[in-house]
């Protein structure tokens, strides 16, 4: 006999403002490394390879558990998952604000990597206590309030470093992390887990997960490998066999395995793979400007920049980070109303002619901090729909992973575009000088316009989505 599972509880706005909470103060803590990188390497005396390896550890091990964690929350529950998954963050904050050296850093890095997986947790939560238009703006409100948190941390990173200390930096929002856990943990009724766990389901793919690791890692050191080309070919091209060994390998073991971590069948769907392919591009093309736009202000005013320090860049950026944290609810309640096609559709159409103009035209600061702002906004609204679309198109039980898919994506693609951007840099500097040529720029701004532009290939081949 099948017992009878009670419908599941629905959450109210407090609920929804605990996960948003949880949402600010995780972004705001994956968020203080790459504003304070040069000031922790001059605290912890390291090499450029070391500042390296620390700026991409957290994106390794986030794009690592984030289907994980959106595999086990399908499986037993987004809310027990994730309180436990904030509890291994807040350990990693800790870790890293009472660092003493390099090593022991890189653990609480390593550590905080888990709060990528947040994010797929939390859509299952709104999706299963909530219907389906309230959950789509509920998703765009948490996006969004991930991305505003990145961004709040990355403007105070700075003054609370130099103020305060670099152990503070890590301190607060860890402390953040901690109070909104215990408020979703208080408000957010338990849901119900998933198919697979009801009926048995086969444990972790242990061998899937340490192959896509490699794969994961070899990438990461490829592309910070890349704008070194020249100087280390055999090195490179012998991590790009690896690579591919991996992911060959990888992808091998996925298709046999009886209970994969991540399901290729899922990522064969239309709609979860067209995600993914334009949550990549996209964040390629926003990535660029993310990490050139701080050094056009930071460069010299007697040459074509406007020489403003770490404080001037901060509040330029800040309508951006406006922007941003307001683009989440807004993609949610559009695509509720008018689909997630059209929602993408636009962004992209945003993002590609700010990008255009920012090449064109740079020579005062409110250009740029007009194009930065729009660029902020457009990103925000393409990935809240597709994430919203992508969650809302597969059944309830696989709403974490196929979301999880997404966010890897986006991962991978910030890393792409600011190591594009960053070699295109290097190329520019000539030799003996800290000042990269303007066409740097504007090649830069020029080549994230194109590749947001291509997007809209890819968007013709989307369905509308659900309009309500």
């Amino acid at each position: 006999m099948t017992a009878t599972l009670a419908p599941p509880v629905r959450i109210g706005r407090a609920a929804v403002a605990a996960l948003g909470l949880l949402a600010v103060a995780t972004g705001a803590l994956e968020s203080v490394v790459t504003p304070t990188l040069p000031l922790l390497q001059r605290d912890l005396d390291m090499s450029p390879a070391e500042g390296a390896l620390l700026s991409i550890v957290l994106l390794i091990t986030g794009a690592l558990i984030t289907p994980v964690a959106g595999k086990l929350g399908d499986r037993y529950g987004g809310k027990r998952v994730l309180v436990r998954l904030m509890a291994v963050v807040s350990a990693g904050g800790l870790v890293s604000a009472l660092a003493p050296n390099l090593p022991v850093l890189l653990l609480g890095q390593v550590l905080q990597g888990a709060m990528v997986g947040a994010l797929p947790l939390s859509f299952i939560l709104v999706r299963e206590h909530l219907p389906a238009g309230e959950s789509k703006v509920a998703i765009g409100v948490v996006s969004g309030l991930f991305v505003g948190g990145g961004m709040a941390g990355t403007l105070s990173a700075g003054p609370v470093a130099e103020g305060l200390s670099r152990h503070w930096m890590f301190a607060l929002p860890t402390i953040a992390v901690i109070g909104a856990t215990a408020l979703v943990n208080r408000l957010m009724p338990h849901d119900l887990p998933g198919r697979s766990d009801r009926s048995g389901g086969a444990g972790i793919d242990w061998p899937g997960l340490l192959l896509l690791s490699g794969t994961l890692v070899t990438l990461m050191l490829v592309l910070a490998l890349a704008p070194d080309i020249g100087a280390q070919p055999l090195v490179l091209g012998a991590l790009v066999l690896v690579l591919a060994a991996f992911a060959t390998g990888w992808i091998a073991v996925e298709r046999r395995a009886a209970s994969p971590m991540v399901d290729l069948g899922m990522l064969a769907r239309p709609a979860v793979w067209q995600s993914c392919l334009l949550t990549f591009l996209i964040c390629v093309g926003t990535a660029v400007p993310v990490h050139l736009v701080p050094q056009l202000f930071a460069v010299p005013a007697d040459a074509y920049g406007f020489g403003a320090g770490a404080t001037e860049i901060g509040f330029y950026l800040l309508p951006g980070a406006v922007a941003a944290s307001l683009a989440g609810p807004m993609g949610g309640m559009g695509t509720r109303r008018f689909g997630s096609r059209a929602v993408v559709t636009a962004g992209i159409g945003i993002m590609a002619a700010a990008l255009i103009a920012l090449a064109a035209v740079h020579t005062e600061v409110w250009h740029i901090v007009i194009a930065k702002m729009m660029i902020a906004l457009a990103n925000g609204l393409c990935v809240t729909a597709l994430v919203t679309g992508t969650a809302t198109s597969v059944e309830q039980g696989d709403t974490g992973i196929a979301t999880s898919l997404v966010l890897v994506t986006r991962v991978l693609g910030y890393a792409v575009g600011v190591q594009v951007s960053g070699a295109i840099l290097t190329a520019a500097t000539p030799s003996g000088s800290n000042v990269p040529a303007e066409w740097a720029f504007v090649t830069g701004f020029v080549i994230a316009g194109a590749v947001t532009a291509l997007c809209l290939l890819v968007v013709r081949t989307m369905s509308k989505g659900v309009k309500e």
